[in-house]
């Protein structure tokens, strides 16, 4: 029970951490470079996972209501196995799924509210439009469960042009790895690995 709470505990405090950082110090889209292949970049999610959003603020909502839903889901299934003396992979699994779901869930509950400026949806245009500065506590954006997932961590490992014989996407411009995620999606993606990892050691001894 204490290694699971210490695990949610640490990454909460790490990823809110990180987050309030570059949302209180960066400019959205601004990027500061670690190294060739790292970079802090700073984005702002109003949807799903690699940036995917449907519905505008309607289905913000609906998709946070969802998001509630699921972590309520996965602190059932960590008390139960708690519960259950389950093997610490399992439960280390387990409890990082949950802090990064709930780590998340912080920033579209509340991020909205405390801070100033952030991603809104224009219904006329149709679109999410970003926003100049950089944000401060106070006013609030948006409502409760609109705000924004803060996105940094990207690692542009390699930079090129795809040979021409590739189908489609032939001598385009080429850069792995694309996607801008955060701690939270770390330790959820840690997690599943986890317990596929565990999943499989169960049928190899069975």
């Amino acid at each position: 029970m204490k290694k699971s709470l210490l695990i949610v505990l640490a990454v909460l405090i790490a990823d809110q951490a990180l987050k309030l950082w570059v949302k209180t110090t960066m400019g959205y889209n601004h990027s500061e470079p670690i190294t060739s292949w790292f970079h802090i970049h700073f984005i702002e999610n109003p949807g799903m996972a690699f940036g995917l959003e449907w519905g505008g603020n309607t289905g913000k909502i609906i998709l946070s209501i969802a998001r509630l839903f699921a972590i309520g889901g996965i602190f059932i299934w960590l008390k139960r196995s708690i519960a259950k003396n389950a093997g610490s992979v399992q439960l280390t699994a387990i409890a990082l799924i949950f802090a990064g779901a709930v780590g998340n869930m912080i920033d579209s509950a509340f991020y909205g509210l405390i801070f100033d400026t952030g991603l809104v949806y224009n219904a006329e245009m149709g679109e999410w439009v970003s926003y100049t500065g950089i944000s401060q506590v106070g006013g609030g954006y948006t409502g409760f469960l609109q705000g924004n997932v803060v996105d940094m961590l990207y690692f542009p490992i390699y930079r090129g042009f795809l040979p021409d014989w590739v189908p489609f996407w032939g001598g385009e411009h080429f850069v792995f790895f694309r996607p801008i995620f955060n701690l939270a999606d770390s330790a959820i993606t840690v997690g599943v690995i986890l317990l596929l990892f565990f999943q499989r050691k169960k049928k190899v001894q069975a």
